[in-house]
């Protein structure tokens, strides 16, 4: 039916090729004819009537495949085809009698006038190793034609041959359409077009029916950004946390969590803090996301794209030195060592200090991975990284009682003890993935990982707010022995095994053209936690001591003699999914799915021998519908619910929770998706999230029976203004309120989510003044927030500006320079309780340098 297709509707008969037609196809005859005798029945192509359906191929593919765009013209040149190219994921040894030479299509572009963008496809190889200079890679882009702009939002003309493209362009190298575990890929500069995270199948982000933000290597890498919570100050409706000073901790559209963190679409929820040296890209999905990811995810996840080997060369190195005594290096070295094997090597070290007195940071990480292909369409990749990190726990400044605002004018001084204030984490993930494709066109993916994860961290800080006198205390006198507000120790052990076995495959029925992807996921989480609070033995019977600002570094002698927590849990899930991506026509799209999760914890505290079991049973669907006036624009609504057990984000406490249901994530959404220009691209949307059953927290106690509404909207701005101008620019205005106090006898009716500003507004911008200048500039703008709900304490306001500037020596090296802070203002970046307030940092200045060798 495909090559019968192809025929009537551009041929209708052999003899109609005008000269043009007949040269291209004269061209591209050996190739063509070698594929189709690997394709088509032994002696198939004896056949006059089929091979000149054989020969039509080439001109029938000037339509573009998934993912790629048309950028050529009614009379543009002919499709250009290349030989297999050794390292693509696709290759196959030449020699192998059962392998299908790799078959590049590359679509004529219009002339622009650009010299680069001149070159004909036949002088330039359609399947390169990576650019090694952005600047290069912006001006060797030419715009689309009017009517297919940009990669991203790009549309098929007839949707019988989609599953006949789709295999053409795997076969060149591309992702494309219901491939699974693909990560993010489309990529140009800060623009990604498409990603298998959200959807598990290789999806355009404008096919999304949510609100996605994706911070791509490119971008946090001019912009100086070495871990996570550095890259997410940057996305509009995320609230980056302190996190008590030792871990990944942020607010989704008002929804609070430390464990909505994933890894290649695989849970990464221990307490951290994440770095950057082996990424590709930082995905954000905003809204619940259970279908896809299980339990959590009420406001959004996060998910870290990882490099992966491949079949090119691989060979850069960094160095990063500046202010604070900063120094730290990265390496990324990888290649094809044969046509079926693919090694690749990241590796980090870092030891820095910062801003704040007495801060020390020493951490690495070391990421090996493998590729082997077992068969031409079988690829089987594996992993281990080990990542370690020691640093200074710092829980920042105090509240001013009279003011309700964070103390000021204590920008770099440690409030506690630093002697005893600190953390140390060891991580080891090992990680194995199987796909194939079978004969049918059925995609399979198999993941396994295993996490063995040991953290201890131990801190001394304040506990109440400054009086008129100028006093604090640590450790609250009186309450020390049976509360933890002035320091504890806590060590945690956790090792996981999680399981993700996917499927998908493409069909038409009729004239509408379905993704569907079902699968299942298993999941086992044994976790240790033990906490220890502090005595001052030279303050006195209650322990407690009080300090004055005057000198709020305090080296008395403490110790950690009192036991107050020794808590196991072992959790045990299950999860099936089945999802349908409808494609009725080119204007209209249906994504629907459900998921079933079994979720079973076996709680015990150890200290009073307390035992409890739990087992919940959650649907979790997701549907939504996507209309496309044009090729470049889509509207879309869609609607999700997820769920989180009651025994919370990590684990640690069912005691007081057993009989509480799952908390329920409702989140009700519209927005748009527009190619402004061919690499820009302008979204927007609008959302109620409703969380019912949600702990309310007092003092230190939590009431698991409130309910809350966050609404709001976003709109971003992301791509190419100009070849030498990007930009990512987002604003979002979240509203986030208890409506329901539940058993709370502290009423906060009304009150706002901790750490939820109402408006938040950021942008980035790179020009490239010169092949060999360029500039950055960006600014970062947060309302005042809560940072509990009693909203007794409103950390302030901050505008925030940073810049940066690159040097491209030449094509081995780079260089750049970037300022964090330019204006040096003092302000306030996050907070964890109305006393833990942490300052920003003031103007920083680092350098990098890179080379490729």
């Amino acid at each position: 039916m495909f090559f019968l297709s192809l025929l009537a509707r551009q041929l209708g008969c052999a003899s109609c090729l005008n000269s043009t037609q007949a040269n291209a196809v004269q061209s591209t005859d050996p190739i063509f004819l070698k594929v189709a005798s690997k394709a088509l029945p032994k002696g198939a192509l004896h056949s006059a009537s089929v091979r000149a359906l054989v020969l039509a191929l080439p001109l029938a593919l000037n339509t573009p495949v998934w993912g790629q765009s048309t950028t050529g013209t009614d009379d543009a040149a002919p499709a250009q085809t290349s030989e297999p190219v050794a390292g693509s994921e696709t290759s196959t040894d030449a020699s192998d009698e059962d392998s299908i030479p790799t078959v590049t299509i590359e679509a004529a572009e219009p002339d622009t006038g650009d010299s680069d963008s001149k070159k004909s496809a036949a002088q330039e190889p359609a399947f390169t190793p990576e650019p090694k200079k952005k600047k290069k890679k912006a001006a060797q882009t030419s715009a689309p034609s009017a009517a297919s702009q940009g990669a991203v939002f790009a549309e098929d003309d007839d949707f019988e041959d989609d599953i006949e493209r789709a295999e053409l362009a795997k076969r060149s190298g591309e992702a494309v359409r219901g491939s699974l575990g693909t990560g993010t890929t489309d990529v140009d500069g800060y623009v990604a077009g498409a990603s298998s995270t959200f959807t598990k199948t290789n999806t355009k982000i404008q096919n999304v029916p949510q609100t996605i933000s994706i911070v791509t290597k490119d971008q946090f890498q001019d912009q100086g950004h070495e871990n996570l919570g550095q890259a997410l100050q940057y996305v509009p409706g995320v609230t980056v946390q302190q996190g008590e000073g030792h871990r990944d901790q942020i607010t989704i559209r008002g929804q609070e969590t430390n464990a909505d963190f994933f890894t290649d679409g695989v849970r990464d929820d221990i307490q951290y803090f994440r770095d950057l040296y082996n990424i590709e890209a930082v995905e954000v999905l905003k809204g619940p996301a259970a279908l896809i990811f299980g339990r959590g995810g009420g406001g959004g996840i996060v998910n870290r794209v990882t490099k992966k080997a491949e079949w090119r060369d691989i060979q850069d190195a960094s160095i990063n030195f500046g202010m604070y005594d900063r120094k730290r290096v990265t390496l990324d070295v990888g290649q094809g060592v044969t046509n079926d094997f693919a090694v690749r090597l990241n590796a980090m070290y870092e030891d820095s200090e910062n801003f704040r007195d007495f801060f020390e940071l020493d951490r690495y990480g070391i990421n090996p991975t493998i590729a082997v292909k077992l068969s031409p369409k079988t690829l089987f990749r594996a992993s281990y990284q080990y990542h370690y990190d020691n640093r200074t726990v710092d829980r920042g400044v105090p509240s001013v009682a009279a003011t309700n605002t964070p103390l000021k004018g204590f920008q770099d001084t440690f409030f506690g003890n630093p002697d005893v204030s600190f953390t140390e984490f060891r991580g080891h993930v090992a990680t194995a993935t199987l796909e194939h494709e079978f004969t049918s066109g059925l995609k399979f993916r198999q993941h396994i990982s295993y996490n063995d994860y040991d953290k201890f961290y131990q801190n001394i800080f304040p506990g109440s707010s400054v009086d008129a006198a100028g006093n604090f205390e640590i450790g609250e006198p009186g309450n020390l022995v049976n509360g933890d507000d002035g320091g504890y120790n806590s060590d945690t052990d956790r090792k996981s095994f999680f399981s993700q076995t996917d499927f998908s495959f493409q069909f038409n029925t009729e004239q509408v053209h379905h993704t569907m992807a079902f699968g299942a996921d298993f999941s086992w989480q044994d976790t240790r936690e033990t906490r220890f609070t502090p005595i001052f033995p030279d303050a006195g019977p209650d322990g407690g001591i009080v300090i004055n600002i005057a000198n709020p570094t305090n080296f008395q002698n403490v110790i950690f003699p009192n036991q107050t927590r020794d808590r196991n849990s072992d959790v045990k899930t299950q999860g099936y999914y089945i999802q349908d991506q409808i494609e009725i026509t080119k204007y209209f799209e249906l994504i629907a799915g459900v998921r079933f999760d079994r979720f079973d914890v076996d709680f015990l505290n150890a200290l009073n021998g307390f035992q409890a079991s739990r087992v919940d049973n959650v649907w979790s669907p997701r549907i939504g519908a996507v209309v496309k006036p044009t090729s470049t624009l889509s509207l879309y609504a869609s609607w999700s619910k997820s769920f989180l057990p009651s025994i919370g984000d990590q684990f640690t406490n069912l005691e007081d929770e057993e009989d509480f249901e799952p908390q329920e994530f409702e989140n009700r959404e519209v927005g748009f998706k527009w190619a402004v220009l061919p690499r820009l691209y302008l979204t927007g949307a609008m959302f109620q999230l409703d969380r019912v059953n949600q702990p309310i927290r007092v003092g230190g106690v939590e009431v698991a029976s409130g309910e809350t509404e966050t609404r709001g909207g976003e709109v971003g701005l992301t791509g190419y203004i100009t070849d030498e101008w990007q930009i990512n620019m987002g604003y979002a205005h979240i509203i986030s309120e208890i409506t329901d106090n539940g058993d709370n006898t502290n009423n906060r009716l009304g009150n706002s989510v901790e750490s939820s500003p109402v408006n938040q507004f950021s942008v980035w911008n790179r020009y490239q003044f010169t092949k060999l200048f360029g500039a950055g500039v960006g600014v970062v703008y947060q309302s005042e927030f809560f940072p509990t709900t009693s909203n007794s304490v409103i950390v302030p306001s901050f505008t925030r500006v940073d810049a940066a500037l690159y040097f491209d020596i030449n094509e081995n090296w780079d260089a750049q320079v970037n300022v964090e802070n330019l204006f040096d203002i003092d302000y306030f970046a996050s907070a964890h309780n109305n006393n833990n307030i942490s300052p920003g940092a003031p103007l920083s200045a680092y350098a990098t340098i890179r080379a490729k060798f």
